[in-house]
């Protein structure tokens, strides 16, 4: 924080005209000064600048002090830009507050993160410790040069080799605990390190300071991929990989472009783009999508080119168009990736393929098409349940009208009936089958597809002991408190502890999802409408239901830490089951209930769609279904859990 004294003192000093100046061309009318406006690349002079005070554009009406301008050009944070005008005013601003002044306190673990990327790159290129991580360098193709620019280094398997550098720079156990580079299990534990035999990745936050790490592993085990643990530096929802690097060239290109993993940023900038940047995790943040909208006006996707990218880069896209950018998706070929693209194809290639990047709605209305999802009433009702959310995330009024118009053309409704529909509360979608959880950081890619990882890898809660995460006890998920999410975990619990019933109640599963329809695959909630939502449960009951009497052994190498933790959870209370056939009738019933009354809803949605032919089809199916719905209705949820007296 900046005392308010300061701030007062930097804009009184700050020459308003000369620092805009540096952007717009301006020319003295009179008192104030005149130009083009850069916000809106406006070509008259309807700019204008007042010395010593603030700026205003006539037409699209951007205005603010000299602090606001530099923010907006130049994507900087509010304390950037009054560092930024302090040093073009001769001020030397230093962050504090009110009460005390002096360094930032943050700059402990700045400095002990430098220390170590140091470190860990010395030790990759030096020795032949490293040797194992040049090599893998080599094999995908990265020059030593790249990879220095990126930082690149290696974290060496033995336990104390880190420490005792680092301890003899004068860094302690508990500065080295808190920047997440040791960790121990408990107060009585020895500290180890986070991070062994792993090829490192420095993360840096907008200002070039390394908060963090991502580590690759090198040899067997898992997590693949492990990031810094949350911490005063560390935040993934508020950091994208290559951000500091990337955001002039954001700004020069006016353009930002998405990918998913490190290796991913790393082979785009050796091309030559340098305007790449990666999430922390598998879902962009409003924070992150923040920081893009400071350096660029467009935003192209460029994911894996897998079912499970396209989903992530429909997600992505609509948190980035709530933030005004507009966002266009770049296909690749099937099977590649962007770092796999680029190697074997080169820049030309890219270029190529960017080029016919489409904006994202344009896309979803593409694979709708393609798929026949507007050729009936009931699928074009579920076409425009993909398609509203992103008319809704979008921030430009403008745009939003475009994408409605876009919708009632493909669609063959009337706008007024698209417009009706975006003024009602957007409905919950149901969640489909979850495989297994996706590891933070933006290698996501990499480790769930292109080295076919399971559970969590990445987990920033993980601590490796000898190459393995922690397992730990696991709660049960809070979903399980609903009626239905109750009645998911008691068909995993029989299952479990009654696998001779495991048959049948996969049988009920499938027809019940068989009724709930087919969704269009567009979008990160489409898929099947699974009968068992919450995403644990469902990995445990697809490893189930693969065959009957899973092994213990075979059922854990299937399962991430998570659905491990819950299962061992539910076989420790065998006796919760107190009549195995009643609990599976009743828990089915909630559940048929469930699907039941979404698809009385579906129904009711699809009524304004429908001609005045259909109607009356429409009308009969739902007095059918509420009848199956009484007949499903009226059970008492206790008597499906244990009583406890």
């Amino acid at each position: 924080m900046i005392p308010d004294e300061v701030v007062e003192q930097v804009q009184a000093a700050a020459d308003i005209v000369g620092i805009i100046g540096e952007h717009v061309r301006l020319k003295r009318v009179g008192s104030v000064f005149r130009g083009p406006c850069p916000f809106h690349q406006g070509t008259n002079a309807n700019f204008s600048v007042v010395p010593g005070g603030g700026y205003h554009c006539f037409v699209c009406h951007e205005k603010g002090s000299v602090f606001t301008f530099v923010q907006k050009r130049l994507g900087l944070t509010f304390v950037e830009a009054v560092k930024y005008v302090g040093a073009k005013s001769g001020i030397e601003v230093r962050e504090g507050d009110r009460r005390r002044d002096g360094p930032d306190p943050r700059e402990p673990l700045w400095e002990l993160n430098a220390a170590a990327a140091a470190w860990f790159s010395t030790t990759m290129w030096d020795g032949a410790g490293g040797k194992a991580a040049r090599d893998y360098l080599e094999r995908r193709g990265l020059s030593r040069a790249t990879s220095e620019r990126f930082s690149l280094g290696f974290a060496p398997p033995e336990v104390g080799r880190m420490r005792g550098y680092l301890n003899g720079l004068g860094y302690d156990d508990g500065r080295l605990i808190e920047a997440g580079l040791l960790a121990r299990r408990d107060e009585s534990d020895e500290p180890r390190p986070r991070f062994r035999d792993r090829l490192m990745f420095p993360i840096s936050d907008a200002t070039g300071h390394v908060v963090g790490f991502g580590g690759r592993l090198l040899g067997a085990g898992e997590p693949k991929y492990l990031n810094s643990p949350e911490g005063p530096v560390f935040s993934k929802g508020r950091l994208l990989y290559n951000y500091h690097q990337a955001r002039n060239a954001a700004r020069r290109a006016e353009r930002v472009i998405l990918v998913e993993g490190y290796f991913d940023v790393i082979r785009l900038v050796e091309a030559g783009l340098e305007e790449v940047v990666a999430p922390m995790g598998t879902a962009l943040t409003d924070s992150q999508a923040d920081l893009l909208a400071r350096c660029a006006r467009a935003a192209f996707l460029l994911y894996d080119s897998d079912g499970p990218g396209q989903r992530a880069s429909f997600r992505t896209a609509d948190v980035l168009l709530a933030h005004g950018l507009t966002v266009r998706i770049v296909t690749l070929p099937d099977g590649d990736d962007p770092d796999t693209f680029v190697a074997l194809r080169g820049r030309a290639a890219l270029d190529a393929v960017m080029g016919q990047s489409l904006d994202v709605f344009d896309r979803k209305i593409q694979m709708l098409e393609r798929g026949g999802w507007f050729g009936d009433l009931q699928r074009k009702r579920r076409a425009l349940d993909r398609l509203l959310p992103t008319i809704r995330a979008a921030s430009d009024p403008l745009t939003r009208d475009l994408y409605v118009a876009r919708t009632a053309e493909a669609a063959g409704v009337d706008k007024a009936v698209i417009a009706r529909e975006l003024e009602l509360a957007p409905r919950r979608p149901a969640a489909r089958h979850a495989s297994r959880g996706g590891p933070e950081g933006p290698a996501r890619g990499e480790a769930q597809r292109r080295d076919a990882r399971r559970g969590s890898p990445g987990d920033s809660r993980l601590l490796p002991r000898d190459d393995e995460p922690l397992q730990g006890d696991v709660a049960l998920p809070a979903a399980a408190i609903a009626p239905e999410g109750s009645a998911e975990r008691e068909l995993i619990r029989v299952m479990l502890v009654r696998p001779d019933y495991s048959e049948l109640v996969v049988e009920e599963v499938a027809r019940m999802e068989a009724d709930g329809g087919e969704q269009p695959d567009v979008d990160g909630d489409s898929a099947s409408a699974g009968a068992i939502r919450h995403p644990a449960y469902a990995a445990i009951f697809a490893a189930l239901a693969a065959g009957p009497g899973v092994e213990a052994e075979a059922l854990a190498e299937q399962l991430g830490v998570a659905e491990n933790g819950i299962v061992e959870a539910l076989r420790a209370e065998p006796g919760a089951i107190v009549d195995p056939e009643k609990t599976v009738s009743d828990s089915l019933a909630l559940l048929r209930a469930r699907s039941l009354r979404e698809r009385l809803d579906e129904l009711a949605r699809m009524l304004p769609l429908a001609e005045e032919a259909e109607k009356p089809a429409l009308l009969r199916r739902e007095a059918e279904l509420r009848e199956e719905l009484r007949a499903v209705g009226g059970r008492d949820w206790h008597s499906v859990r244990r009583q406890v007296v």
